[in-house]
């Protein structure tokens, strides 16, 4: 399961989570270690876009709670990929920046493991490929994501 932080305009006109650049981009990310968008579940922590397209505030959030939280019940994620500083550090319940967040397991509620990742439009923002830049770190990000997911599947299908 991915959750990012809130729709943007195309994802808002069409009620579907990235979508637009950064869900090409998320895709993107996806694809470079062969898992299918169709095989992951991706959301956002509110539903509907913030005016001028700001960061959620806590009672908007708060409002979206029972509802994401009534997705992941459905969902049973073996993981959740957080997308951004917004749904990370209200996950992992820390006011770290994504710089330190990021490419770590965290246990939330002390059954599903979340793995914080930078937002795919802080990538586009960031373009450099560089050692230590956003994207290669993304790459690293998203290898270890893929061998997680691969390893609980593991277990699950042995329990």
């Amino acid at each position: 399961m991915f959750i990012g932080e809130g729709p943007g305009e195309v994802e808002d006109r069409t009620g579907r989570p990235f979508v637009g650049p950064a869900g090409q981009k998320l895709t993107e990310i996806l694809n470079s270690v062969n898992l299918k968008r169709e095989s992951v579940y991706i959301t956002n922590m509110v539903k509907c876009r913030p005016p001028g397209n700001r960061v959620p505030t806590q009672a908007e959030m708060n409002t979206c709670w029972d509802w994401l939280g009534a997705q992941i019940g459905l969902i049973r994620p073996l993981l959740i990929v957080t997308l951004g500083n917004t749904p990370s550090q209200r996950f992992v319940q820390s006011n770290e920046p994504m710089g330190q967040l990021r490419g770590k397991f965290y246990r939330w509620k002390g059954a599903i493991e979340v793995f914080p990742m930078f937002h795919p439009s802080y990538l586009l923002r960031n373009p450099s490929k560089s050692k230590g830049s956003p994207k290669h770190l993304t790459w690293l990000d998203i290898q270890a994501v893929n061998e997680r997911i691969s390893l609980l599947r593991s277990r699950r299908t042995e329990g």
